[in-house]
């Protein structure tokens, strides 16, 4: 019996590809380059299975490919605005994702990314690499504290929370929040979490600003000049949700002229490309998407969608269907 035919547009995590061996027919690069437009069109007429990530555009162009075989597209990773799911349903291609296992490691680093830039780590570890550092005195990169603080989250699912909690009980910041639906009472209750009906309101009152929403057409720029404008002096913000999210010209203006503080980011609107004018400003630090990057989430993660996949071929119904 012929295995079915699965493509990994980058590497996993070793033991989930060997995982995948037993049971399919798997091909992957094992360059792990960024594929093109033209090579994604084509697999779509080689394969059963296609499993992109984030840093794969799959366009309608690419879905509609004139003989297309893939029946799945396994995502490895929870954000699907990358695809183009009204174009993927109409062609009957169904769609899966990776939700609930990045929560941790996700809200680790937006607590990182808050320290870092409260306490400008990133300004002093380029200052001693760069041989800099003439030693310690006592005015010399003062930062903030974030303790007594209040964290504004904008979106309060699973990682929200998660921030949330991690920023409550080990750094003592007070917890607000902006969603379009209000979270439980519970969860409140054990956060002193206060809900905020207007995004505007939020940013005016909170000392840390992190987002934590979906992206596509609904939230792309939702922090532009308008809310950074609204944010104190003192105010960080912190990016670990999705790039469109952002206005980055907006935000490398108002960093350039300290209308905010500082800002933490993880991700970025056209990556693997980051804004021109936010690389020379100290007031940001800039990660390369890590907020997944544990060997713990990411084999998680591949082993979410190995169990898509098993279902898809055994013919029960997904676990993480999204289309």
């Amino acid at each position: 019996m012929r295995k079915p035919k699965v493509l990994l547009t980058r590497r996993w995590p070793e033991a989930v590809e060997a995982d995948l061996r037993t049971r399919y027919n798997v091909t992957l690069d094992a360059g792990d380059r960024r594929m093109t437009a033209e090579e994604l069109r084509n697999a779509m007429c080689h394969f059963d299975v296609l499993c992109p990530t984030v840093s794969d555009r799959i366009d309608a162009d690419i879905i509609t490919a004139p003989g297309a075989t893939v029946r799945l597209l396994a995502n490895y990773g929870a954000g699907v605005d990358h695809i183009d799911l009204p174009a993927a349903r109409t062609a009957g291609i169904l769609v899966s994702n990776t939700p609930d296992v990045l929560t941790d490691s996700t809200a680790e680093l937006a607590v990182l990314l808050m320290l870092m830039v409260s306490r400008r780590a990133g300004e002093g570890e380029r200052e001693l690499r760069r041989a800099s550092w003439t030693g310690w005195r006592p005015t010399h990169l003062m930062g903030q504290s974030l303790a007594g603080k209040r964290l504004g989250l904008v979106g309060f699912g699973r990682i929200g929370q998660g921030t949330a909690r991690r920023a409550a009980h080990a750094l003592g910041m007070r917890i607000a929040y902006y969603s379009r639906r209000r979270g439980a009472a519970e969860i409140e209750a054990q956060l002193g979490a206060e809900y905020f009906t207007s995004l505007d309101r939020l940013a005016e009152t909170s000392d840390v600003l992190s987002l934590h929403c979906n992206g596509g057409p609904e939230t792309r720029h939702l922090i532009n000049a308008a809310i950074l404008e609204r944010m104190p002096s003192s105010a960080i913000l912190i990016n670990t949700a999705r790039g469109s999210v952002v206005d980055e010209g907006a935000l490398a203006a108002a960093l350039r002229a300290g209308r905010i503080k500082g800002a933490g980011l993880d991700v970025y609107e056209h990556e693997p490309n980051v804004h021109e004018a936010l690389i020379g400003l100290e007031n940001v630090v800039l990660l390369p998407h890590l907020g997944s990057a544990t060997l713990e989430t990411r084999t998680a993660m591949g082993q979410r969608a190995v169990a898509n996949i098993d279902r898809h071929f055994a013919g029960a119904e997904l676990l993480d269907r999204v289309i």
